[in-house]
């Protein structure tokens, strides 16, 4: 089994340099796949923060002054190094993260595409000449740069989402101060190293590490303007309230869920759905949270995705042929321990898996698991898991499922597989998320499609995806120009 004898010492990257914190306050990284500190980092607090914000402010005209060609040159440059780096980020990214070596390979190439797209989409941002009452005058709109953007980043993902909306930042001409998850804080600092090396501008990609006072002050000092977020919706409630009149975008929680028709191709769903529940170990804001299967196929669903369980190899997600890490920490952890409790009290039957394995390094495995008949009043249907569990909730008809996905306080992404073209519609355009895939897992994106949460719901703000990202992370103009006093 992997290990690593030496622990690294990092820092954070404020002004341009790398730098500890004013402090000298540290803590450690243990990994969640050995149970071994991997490594030390700065714990920075409020004036570290306060610090990052004012050097962004300091080095915003460098970037923002930087012709949009060549800002798009700079995130082709970013996309290069990502990939000429994509093996020694892919292992790091294991070993800190939790996930197999093969799906932290293609987060990394997924992040490249997305510097690559964003350089693309800048050169591509139009602005509009408008017609005027006054024959006299021409208005004209054209986008620019927020200014500084605070970026706060998760776990799950953690070179994936943040280059969502560092790509989009940098791109439209923002410095960023970011301050990502405690327990990826150093994958953060290796992903920086990437952009330094192509050439970003010094002091316009702040990164500090901290815990919920760090992110407060970023979010709420009048130094930055415009903040992007992805995480819970507790949290983003709370950004909402101190991000104030500032720009947000947020993606926050889901509980995605699943139907399955007794039309469907029984194997593409049974396949999807399975991807959406054990893929990354669950730990997916868009995974198959809730299996929605018609009475008719209910036996032949549940064979399926119990078979695709017993099929994952759990263990180190650095060895070969490992398909399941652990999961990142101990919160989420903890968190399937109470939802299948719940929903075994609640009536649920444990078909396959339902606990952590033993005998491993850390206590964080956890054996991919299915669970059938579902009650509607457990957790696991009300509340986001965030693991790797396959929950079937069986449904009559399709007014049935439709009317039980839609009463959850979350609206982010779901699923539907059917045959039939009119039921295709009828679920794409009811079902009240953000995001409706149509015989594809819940857990598809590529990058490039709007996404975020429905309107209402507790699942965010904003949309992220292609074009929608970089508008997010500009602001419109207006400019009226009165042509009587011009020569």
């Amino acid at each position: 089994m992997p290990t690593l004898t030496t622990p690294a010492r990092l820092q954070m990257h404020i002004g341009g340099r790398w730098v500890d914190s004013i402090s000298g306050e540290t803590f450690e990284r243990v990994s969640p796949v050995t149970g071994q500190v991997i490594g030390t980092l700065p714990k920075a607090a409020r004036d570290d923060a306060r610090h990052a914000v004012r050097d962004a402010n300091r080095a915003r005209a460098r970037i923002s002054g930087m012709p949009v060609f060549e800002r798009a040159k700079l995130c082709r440059r970013i996309a290069d190094s990502l990939t000429d780096r994509a093996d020694v980020m892919a292992e790091q990214l294991s070993l800190e993260q939790g996930k197999p070596r093969a799906e932290a390979r293609a987060e990394v190439l997924f992040a490249a595409d997305l510097y690559r797209d964003a350089g693309e989409y800048a050169t591509r941002l139009a602005g509009e000449m408008l017609p005027s009452v006054d024959p006299n005058k021409r208005v004209i709109t054209l986008r620019q740069p927020h200014g500084v953007v605070a970026v706060l980043t998760p776990w799950n993902y953690p070179v994936g989402i943040p280059s969502e909306y560092l790509s989009a930042a940098l791109a439209g001409g923002n410095a960023v101060v970011w301050k990502p998850a405690p327990t990826t804080s150093m994958i953060a600092a290796r992903l920086l190293e990437c952009i330094l090396a192509a050439g970003v501008p010094e002091g316009v990609v702040n990164l500090i590490f901290g815990d919920a006072d760090v992110g407060d002050e970023i979010v709420s000092n009048p130094g930055t303007h415009a903040v992007g977020f992805t995480g819970s919706t507790k949290t983003g409630n709370l950004i909402a309230q101190r991000a104030g009149a500032k720009p947000v975008l947020l993606e926050l929680g889901g509980n995605g869920p699943t139907i399955i028709l007794d039309d469907a191709n029984l194997e593409a769903a049974i396949a999807g759905a399975a991807f959406g529940s054990f893929s990354n170990a669950g730990q997916i804001c868009q995974s198959s949270e809730r299996i929605l299967v018609q009475e008719g196929v209910h036996a032949s669903v549940l064979e399926g995705l119990t078979e695709a369980a017993r099929n994952i190899r759990l263990g180190n997600p650095l060895e070969q042929d490992i398909t399941m890490g652990p999961l990142n920490n101990e919160a989420v952890a903890s968190k399937m321990d109470e939802h299948i409790k719940d929903a075994v009290t609640h009536g649920a039957a444990v078909v396959f898996g339902g606990r952590r394995q033993p005998d491993m390094p850390t206590a964080l495995y956890y054996q991919p698991t299915v669970i059938d008949r579902v009650s509607r009043d457990s957790l696991i249907n009300r509340d986001e898991t965030f693991g790797p569990v396959a929950p079937l909730i069986p449904v009559g008809d399709l007014e049935e499922a439709i009317r039980l996905a839609n009463e959850g306080g979350y609206g982010l992404c779901a699923s539907v597989y059917t045959s039939n073209l009119a039921k295709a519609f009828t679920c794409a355009e009811r079902l009240e998320c953000g995001v409706v895939n149509v015989n594809e897992t819940p857990a598809y994106w590529d990058g490039r499609t709007p996404f975020g949460g429905y309107s209402g719901k507790g699942s965010g703000v904003g949309r992220l995806g292609g074009r929608a990202t970089l508008e997010s992370m500009t602001q419109v103009k207006s400019i009226v120009l009165d042509l009587k006093n011009v020569r």
